[in-house]
This record gives structure tokens, sequence and C-alpha cells, in this order.
């Protein structure tokens, strides 16, 4: 004998007032126009320098005359330039060593740490990047005179670590937010010394953030030129000769000199992408 079948009624299905659609940027021709637009408005000066940076017309203007190279070797002739560079390139490379030496470990005191005020002393370190840059260099000019301290490729060192080691802090501990340090702690368990589980564990993991957020401060400091200006004393740097030639008129090869230092700084933030995971897109 069978039992009887129970057959439920079904309830009704209802059809929902509204249904999220997936926003698809391709299907909204406005906002597609107002992007290309704003993307050109940012990047056109960028493009037409380069492009007029290869035109043969000597004044540097359209229309575009022919397509020629020798402005850029004119640029490289120039002797003025190399002392410049060389400058550029020393400040530079000890702005993103020291803001290496300083950001890191208090990259590692905000993250990993309890203390009171911390908040408040993560606020204070992310003060000098949102300062302008003229204020930060009459700010150094007027320290550096109260001490009688010469102005030199030092005193200009110093003012660009005050203005890059925020970046290096928040680089670094963007990465450490995602560290395990349960890992430091299986290595003391083991019975490594904190030097070892620092140098052989620790920082082989974060090396990479490190070195992409070097040559993100390499970047910032090689085209800095406003606290340059007011501390560097009787010396120059690269863009404070091309800003000196510029007093005089533009000619071509200043354009092919700008669109070579814009291809540095392209490059060392793609190398920052690269080996330290730097994001500067995107998801």
């Amino acid at each position: 004998m069978s039992l009887p079948q129970i057959i439920t009624p079904k309830p009704e299905e209802t059809t929902p007032a509204f249904k999220f659609r997936k926003l698809n940027f391709y299907h909204l021709p406005a906002l597609e126009t107002y992007s290309i637009l704003a993307l050109l408005f940012l990047f056109l000066p960028a493009i037409m320098l380069v492009v007029l940076s290869f035109n043969s017309n000597t004044t540097g203007v359209f229309p575009l005359e022919g397509f020629t190279l020798k402005w850029y070797s004119k640029a490289l002739e120039n002797k003025i330039l190399w002392p410049a560079l060389k400058n550029s390139l020393i400040i530079a490379f000890g702005t993103a060593s020291v803001s290496a030496l300083i950001g890191t470990p208090a990259a590692f005191g905000l993250i990993r740490y309890s203390f009171p005020f911390k908040n408040l002393l993560r606020t204070i370190l992310t003060i000098p990047m949102s300062l302008p840059t003229l204020l930060i260099g009459v700010s150094l000019l007027s320290f550096f005179a109260f001490l009688s301290f010469p102005r030199s490729l030092l005193t200009v060192i110093i003012g660009h670590v005050v203005y890059c080691v925020p970046y290096m802090v928040l680089v670094v501990s963007a990465r450490l937010t995602e560290f395990d340090f349960s890992i430091e702690e299986a290595a003391q368990d083991l019975g490594a010394t904190p030097a070892q589980t620092f140098w052989q564990i620790t920082f082989p993991l974060i090396r990479p953030t490190v070195i992409g957020a070097m040559l993100l401060v390499f970047a910032q400091s090689f085209d800095m030129f406003v606290i340059s200006f007011f501390n560097i004393g009787a010396q120059s740097t690269l863009p404070m000769v091309i800003w000196s030639m510029m007093r005089i008129g533009i000619n071509p090869s200043l354009n092919a000199l700008g669109s070579m230092i814009m291809g540095l700084s392209i490059l060392l933030l793609i190398l920052a992408n690269r080996f330290g995971g730097i994001k500067f897109g995107g998801v």
C-alpha cells in the first residue's frame, strides 16, 4: 500500500520591483566621452612635448616640418647639464636611501605595536606630503639660516627626505598590514634571534616593497624643484637648469630634454610597479 503523496502548492513567484544591473562603462557614452576628455586634458601637454621634440622646425612649434633626432643630440651635448644631472642623481639616491632607513622602521612601529597617540603620530607623519613644497622649502631655508648651516646638497637631501618619508611609510605600511607576523614567532621558536629573524625571514619578504618605494621616492626627488631651489646654495640640479634655460625662451632641445626626463620618471614608476608591487591604476 503506497502512502498518499502530499503535494504542497508552490508559492507564487514575485517579480522584484527593481533589479540591479551591472554598470557597464562602455554603455555610457557620456561618461566615456567625459573620461576621454579628462585624460586628454591631463596627458595632452606631455604628448605634445614629445611630439615637438622630434620636429625639425627650429622654433619648436606647429606645423611639423619633419622628423629629426638632432635636438636630442644637442641636449646631450650641453655641458651645463651634466654637473646638474650628477647633483640630481646624488640627491635622489641619498633621499631614497635615507627615506628607506627612516620610513621602514617607522612603518614597522606603526603597524606592529600599539602605544598611546598612535593615530596622532600617523597623522603627523603624513603632514609633509600634504603641505605645499613652497612652504617646506621656505621653512627649511629659515631653519638652516637660524642654525647658520651652509646650504649644499646635504641640505637639499634633508629637505627632500622631510617631504618623501611619508611616501615610504605609507607604501611599507600597506605591505605590512598583509604580513603574517606568526612567521617571525615560528622562526624564534626554532631558535632564531630577533636579528636573524628580521634579516633572514622578514626583510626578504618585504624587500620588493621597500625597493619599489625607494624607486618611487627617487622619482619624486629627481623631479623636485622648489625645495631644491631654496636650499641648494651655489649649485644646481637638473630641474633648476631647465628652469633657467626656459627664462630666455623655449627651444626644441628643451623639449627633447623634458621628454628624456619624463621617460626616466615613467621607467622608475614601471620598475616600482614591477619589483615593489606598487599599483598606480585601478583594480
